[in-house]
C-alpha cells in the first residue's frame, strides 16, 4: 500500500507567487470545444503522447471546484492526488497536489487555460511549484531542464490533436 505524503494546498494566487512558475502556450487547430472536451475526457492527458500512465477520476461527473484525480506520472516515478479550485466550463480549470507519494514537493499547482483564435485555439498550461527543503538546491541546480521537461506537454498537445482533430 501506497504512503501518501500531503502538499500545502494553494489557490491562483500560487501562480504569481511561487518560487518556479512556466507556462506554454501552444497554437492548435481545432475548435476549442475539441481541447475541452480532451480535457476532460476519462482519459484526459493519459491519452496524449506524454509521460501520464494513467489518470483517474476520484469524483463524479459533473466536474468543477473541488472535483479531485490522481495521476500516475511514470517518468517522475510519482503518483498524486489532486484537486480542483478553479473550473471554467469550456475555458479552463486550475488545480492543487493535495498528496504525493514521494516527497519531493512542498506545494504544486497547474492551470489550464482554452481560448478561441481565428485558426483554431491557443492552450496555455501554466505550472507553478515549490519543492520540498530537502529538494531547493537540486531543483536550483537542474532549473534549466525545466522548461525542457515541463515544454512536453505543448509538443504532446500538438501531436494529439494531429491524430484525433
Amino acid at each position: 500500500m501506497a504512503r501518501w505524503y500531503p502538499l500545502e494546498a494553494v489557490d491562483e494566487r500560487f501562480f504569481a507567487s511561487a518560487p518556479y512558475v512556466y507556462s506554454f502556450p501552444v497554437e492548435l487547430d481545432v475548435a476549442p470545444v475539441r481541447v475541452w472536451q480532451a480535457l476532460t475526457s476519462d482519459e484526459s492527458l493519459a491519452a496524449w503522447p506524454l509521460g501520464v500512465r494513467s489518470l483517474r477520476w476520484l469524483t463524479p461527473r459533473p466536474f468543477g471546484v473541488g472535483t479531485r484525480r490522481e495521476v500516475v506520472l511514470p517518468l517522475a516515478a510519482m503518483t498524486i492526488r489532486e484537486e480542483f479550485f478553479r473550473w471554467d466550463d469550456g475555458e479552463g480549470y486550475s488545480f492543487c497536489v493535495r498528496e504525493a507519494n514521494r516527497r519531493v514537493l512542498r506545494q504544486f499547482a497547474e492551470d489550464y487555460v482554452v481560448e478561441a483564435t481565428p485558426t483554431g485555439s491557443r492552450f496555455t498550461w501554466t505550472i507553478a511549484l515549490t519543492p520540498a527543503p530537502w529538494a531547493r538546491a537540486p531543483m536550483w541546480l537542474t532549473q534549466w531542464a525545466n522548461p525542457l521537461m515541463f515544454g512536453l506537454l505543448p509538443r504532446a498537445a500538438r501531436r494529439y490533436f494531429a491524430a484525433h482533430p
